[in-house]
């Protein structure tokens, strides 16, 4: 009975002192007041460890992530942590641990509405024609006490508050604003020191990514969430679209704080006061151009022209070649090299994808009798385990690489000095750059049946158009299956089939509508709609077009 009794009394003791750590670890206590352009590199550093083992693929999870040496303060956490975001609390998600992990001050704007620019009703703030404002912000801030100070706890603030305050709405504002009730963001001048590892880009179509690497010929990495919490990486190319400026589409990093008015208590940390923001005239890589370009045109933001040395570029080449170390050029086979290879990430990233829906059993599941109210921007399973924004934005990879394949041999054509090659036929070469990266691009799924099928990029890029978002098709359908023995195992019965061949109108589509109605029953689904599929899919044939440039 002694012996129990002493050891009831030493957990007892054991487990107190564990709770009172495990308290003060939980505590955000702001020991210094202002993020100044230290802190800026510091928090790169951090995204760009963590960006630099996604693409290792050392870790491909948040939590895996985070609870890895590839985080800085591996090892410094409190337990109940949940490590969890999809992709638009991962900036904020990083941004606050990082602020919590050094002292600094915190803010995420705790409410929106959509901007008096909007004329018509707004459905959704996550899709809004001309942007959104704060009506609230949440900061984060010690409560001075009588006795002794309250201060916030980081678990409660980065478990609950910031998954429960931030969206992809939260992203989309012009960040013009010069008030109390500032934005979270600012857009970017286009430049190597103002768009940097921690730098955010948002997708209008409601995706949100962050930057962990811009190499040395002006390509940006970055890495993004999805709500498996899963994390991949990939290149910035026109997936991310550009769109009116009050959307705010873009670069952007996040303002810095300042606490103001706070007093120091006895641990050294700050209480009370409020915080502000640094207002765009403060700040010296704040710009506009990624909007109307180099030389704006009254004509509409759209008209802009970006030109770069004396040349007229697209938006996309001008953010390369501003971004890139030393003279810039364009070499179009290391292009061709490039393009694939973010094209090669992001189909190995869609097998992990897709293949959930097969593990959770959603596939074997009836047809719901309806589509959602719109297939890129809803909830439940459709969030959970289709892909037609993934889907989308494959497709336009694809086209990329295309577009620019022409762009670059008709700008050889032309002698554009911008363009370093020195070959004897260059359609030759970025087609054998194509077919190596092609056969090299290997990746595999998992039939209804356990078996395993084997495709490269060349494979994917021959039925994309065929490869089903729906989550509730069978997985051979999910890759496009056209052959008896790659489609035999799958279980698909006849309804099922049947929304397979009318969503083909759906499928190539390769531009996200979040203004059109798309929750159509099959009687209703016979061709395209109004905002809803189209006719034919559109040419992405880059074998077939380089064949003919030989």
């Amino acid at each position: 009975m002694k012996i129990v009794g002493r050891l009831s009394l030493m957990l007892l003791l054991t487990s107190g002192a564990y709770a009172q750590n495990n308290a003060a670890a939980t505590q955000w206590r702001i020991t210094q007041p202002a993020w100044t352009e230290v802190h800026e590199q510091q928090f790169g550093q951090f995204v760009a460890r963590l960006g630099d083992a996604v693409e290792r693929r050392q870790c491909g999870k948040v939590d895996t992530c985070l609870q890895s040496t590839a985080n800085m303060y591996y090892g410094t956490d409190a337990a109940g942590l949940k490590y969890y975001a999809d992709c638009a609390d991962l900036p904020y998600y990083l941004r606050g641990y990082f602020a919590w992990k050094n002292g600094l001050p915190f803010s995420v704007s705790a409410e929106i509405k959509p901007s008096v620019l909007n004329t018509e009703k707004v459905k959704d703030v996550r899709y809004t024609p001309q942007g959104n404002m704060v009506t609230k912000r949440y900061d984060v801030l010690t409560k001075n006490g009588i006795f002794k100070n309250t201060y916030p706890n980081a678990l409660e603030i980065l478990n609950n508050i910031v998954p429960g305050l931030t969206f992809s709405a939260s992203l989309r504002m012009a960040g013009n604003e010069d008030t109390e009730l500032f934005t979270d963001f600012y857009p970017t001048r286009i430049s190597r020191q103002a768009i940097r590892p921690g730098t955010v880009i948002y997708d209008p179509n409601g995706h949100v990514a962050i930057i962990y690497k811009i190499s040395d010929d002006g390509r940006v990495f970055y890495i993004d969430a999805h709500p498996d919490n899963s994390l991949t990486m990939g290149m910035f190319t026109p997936k991310f679209v550009r769109s009116n400026p009050n959307q705010g589409a873009g670069f952007k990093n996040f303002r810095p704080l300042t606490l103001v008015d706070a007093k120091v208590d006895s641990s050294g940390a700050y209480a009370g006061g409020k915080i502000v923001a640094a207002r765009n005239s403060e700040l010296p890589l704040y710009g506009q151009e990624q909007f109307y370009g180099t030389h704006p045109d009254s004509a509409g933001w759209s008209k802009g022209k970006f030109i770069f040395n004396g040349q007229q570029v697209n938006f996309y080449d001008y953010v390369r070649l501003s971004l890139t170390e030393g003279e810039a050029h364009i070499d179009p086979l290391k292009d061709m090299a490039q393009l694939t290879d973010d094209i090669c990430v992001s189909l190995k990233d869609r097998v992990d994808a897709v293949d959930t829906a097969r593990t959770s059993g959603v596939s074997f599941k009836a047809h719901p009798e309806r589509l959602p109210v719109n297939i890129f921007g809803t909830e439940g399973e459709w969030e959970n385990y289709a892909t037609p924004s993934r889907d989308a934005r494959l497709k336009v990879a694809f086209l990329d690489l295309l577009t620019s394949t022409k762009a670059n041999i008709e700008r050889y054509k032309r002698r554009d000095p911008a363009i370093r090659y020195n070959g004897g036929n260059l359609a030759q070469d970025l087609f054998n750059v194509y077919a190596q990266k092609a056969q090299a691009c290997q990746f595999s799924y998992t039939t209804s049946s356990g078996r395993t099928v084997m495709l490269n990029l060349e494979a994917a890029r021959q039925r994309l158009f065929a490869m089903s978002f729906d989550p509730y098709h069978c997985i051979e359908l999910r890759w496009g299956a056209r052959i008896s023995q790659e489609l035999a195992s799958c279980q698909d019965d006849a309804n099922k089939r049947q929304w397979y061949e009318r969503e083909q109108w759906l499928r190539n589509q390769w531009e996200r509508r979040y203004d059109a109605r798309m929750d159509y029953s099959l009687n209703e689904l016979t061709g395209p709609l109004p905002g809803v599929g189209i006719a034919n899919p559109p040419d992405i044939d880059i074998v077939g077009y380089l064949k003919s440039q030989k």
